[in-house]
């Protein structure tokens, strides 16, 4: 093999070294490897429709320590993370030129367009410079050409369809092993400075000490929060019992972070499921695992099949909505000033620490669409900005869904916001945790601050319209379930957190929304 042939492995959204068919391939194909990681300006400016930050501060810091981490980890094994702060296909060309050694660019491929025109960039810079391009694909549990529907047209329009489908005809592959030792850069290049939030014009995060996701980034962190989830705590073996919890670390896996940057590896999470059952137990919330990683898969080739439809107003089926673009209304739902306390603790948990629990999102996103009539992109991209684990095909797909005009089989799906309230903060910690101003209302109360005498409101220094916003929509099926608040039980429960915090009676319910059989939600 001639010394001089190098390999360039553009890093996206693929911050780890285990089971990375990338750099499986790199290794067998170069003498240096140059692993890149560019901070691409376009990530920095704002979104498409109504022009939000398209990269929140939560999500920012989440991929710095992500960044840091895999330079550490490349550092341990006789190479490092080359990061530049520039448009990838420019510093691929920079590269190239400077290198005068670089055989092949690699990466792993992307679906959606903004990914796809870089890619396209990339490959036209190789192409004009004489340098062959190497793809592969990592993002999926079950790799792309294995899912069986001859071409990705044939995709069912339905999850359960598709995953029944995948779940007899296809196998996951076996992890690529990780490299002991990488190839070394080439001599002399320099490794670039990891830039601070600062110098990318955005601002830091405030930690807030009640965030339910008080996490690190990067590749070790995920595979921490694995071992802790699975190995030390046995917490997956009570997941889908616990999953729609509210407070805490523990009554979920958290992995979405870490998958939405490639610092974790769906795959390695099904092995791993599949040795803890084996070691230890098999239930249905260690297969509850796995359906939810069905669910990203799907949403990434529902990616493939649609393309820029994932993004339209009319969404996959073509569908004309009337929805408005009321900002006053926007600005009170995504700020938590709706006067409806589980929207309103729901919108401050995402603002304040980047993180909202699955059944949260769920309801804020039923509330934008079906209560006030926004249009969907509103709160897609205000998601987009804030969440600290976008993942671009599961938040248009879960947006779209929600919005009636995406893959849901049952049309007019509304949640009632009382009643979920009542069902998953029955006693209305949750609410009162991120809603301070509602503290003095006690028990599930707080869910319908509104429904209260003005001697009880009083008694709580609660006035509604001053400390606490009236109901910006009132919804006639909510009045339904004010009758069962349970009241009187204080304003802490005995201190619940984490997985003891979720209703027993919602165990079987449906990870996602996706599942429930009931039209009275």
């Amino acid at each position: 093999m001639s010394t001089s042939r190098t390999v360039i492995c553009l890093l996206r959204n693929d911050l780890r070294l285990h089971d990375s068919e990338l750099f499986h391939w790199a290794q067998r194909n170069a003498e240096n490897i140059v692993p890149l990681y560019c901070f691409d300006p376009r990530h920095y400016v704002g979104t498409y429709n109504y022009n939000l930050p398209k990269t929140g501060p939560f999500r920012l810091h989440f991929l710095l320590k992500g960044v840091e981490d895999l330079r550490n980890t490349m550092l341990s094994k006789g190479s490092n993370l080359v990061v530049r702060r520039s448009k990838p296909e420019e510093v691929v060309a920079d590269l190239i030129q400077q290198l005068g050694s670089v055989s092949t660019v690699a990466f792993h491929e992307e679906v959606t367009s903004e990914e796809l025109n870089v890619e396209k960039r990339v490959k036209d810079v190789c192409a004009r410079m004489k340098v062959t391009v190497h793809t592969c694909w990592g993002s999926t549990l079950y790799h792309r050409d294995d899912v069986p529907f001859q071409h990705i047209s044939r995709l069912p329009d339905v999850y359960t369809q598709f995953r029944k489908a995948v779940e007899t005809q296809s196998r996951v592959r076996p992890l690529f092993p990780t490299p002991e030792q990488l190839k070394p850069l080439p001599h002399g290049l320099e490794e670039g400075a990891i830039p601070t939030a600062e110098d990318l014009e955005q601002t830091g995060p405030v930690t807030d000490p009640r965030s339910a996701f008080p996490c690190g980034g990067g590749e070790s962190q995920a595979l921490a929060r694995l071992k802790h989830y699975f190995w030390d705590t046995n917490a997956v073996a009570t997941y889908k019992e616990t999953r729609n919890g509210l407070i805490g670390t523990d009554y979920s896996t958290k992995f979405a972070p870490w998958l939405a940057m490639g610092c974790i590896s769906p795959r390695y999470i099904y092995h791993q499921i599949q040795k803890y059952e084996k070691e230890r137990t098999a239930n249905q919330s260690t297969y509850w695992v796995i359906f939810e990683l069905l669910w990203r898969d799907y949403f990434k080739f529902v990616a493939v099949k649609y393309g820029n439809r994932l993004f339209q107003i009319k969404g996959l089926q073509d569908k004309s909505v009337p929805w408005k673009k009321d900002m006053t209304l926007f600005n009170a739902w995504k700020e938590g000033r709706t006067g409806v306390p589980f929207v309103d603790a729901n919108m401050r948990e995402l603002a304040m620490t980047g993180f909202m629990s699955n059944r949260g999102r769920q309801n804020v996103a039923s509330f934008l669409t079906k209560d006030l009539g926004l249009d969907w992109r509103m709160g897609a991209e205000w998601f987009e900005y804030l969440l600290i684990d976008h993942d671009v095909c599961s938040n248009y797909g879960n947006w779209l869904y929600s919005a009636g005009i995406g893959n849901d089989p049952r049309e007019n799906r509304k949640f009632n916001m009382v009643k979920q309230g009542l069902d998953y903060d029955a006693n209305g910690d949750y609410v009162r945790r991120w809603v301070p101003e509602l503290q003095g209302i006690r028990g599930g109360d707080v869910h319908a601050p509104w429904t209260l005498s003005t001697a009880l409101l009083s008694q709580a220094r609660v006035s509604l319209g001053e400390t606490y916003p009236t109901p910006i929509v009132m919804a006639p099926e909510w009045s339904r379930h004010v009758s069962k608040k349970p009241r009187g039980a204080g304003p802490s429960a005995g201190g619940k957190k984490g997985p003891s915090h979720t209703p027993k009676q919602h165990g079987d319910r449906g990870i996602d929304f996706y599942f429930s059989r009931s039209k009275n939600l």
